[in-house]
């Protein structure tokens, strides 16, 4: 086989996923419940969010928090704080691309 098979976690669970981790691309792979998110940090790079389900609730900076619907791609730059998050009922999947 040439290619190489990476599997993301299906269902509901909470998950944070380093699904392909190398030299050429940080591919992550994120669920997240009602009230469930990721610690408030800074970007280590720029990175690309990708929304599949629910709806990502995300402050940026000094921002207040923005909301952003399944098929939505954000771009965010290196050194940017963040605090994300899922605020609603239905649960939030993300890819993260760094």
């Amino acid at each position: 086989m040439i290619e190489k098979i990476f599997k993301l976690a299906k269902g509901n669970k909470k998950a944070v996923e380093k699904v392909i981790f190398d030299e050429n691309v940080h591919y992550l792979h994120m669920v997240f419940n009602k009230n469930e998110g990721l610690p408030e940090h800074f970007s280590n790079s720029n990175l690309y969010m990708t929304v599949i389900r629910g709806k990502l609730s995300i402050g940026l900076d000094d921002q207040e928090i923005h909301e952003y619907d399944a098929g939505t791609v954000l771009k965010i730059p290196f050194r940017t704080k963040m605090n994300v998050g899922n605020l609603h009922q239905e649960t939030l999947e993300l890819i993260v691309i760094i």
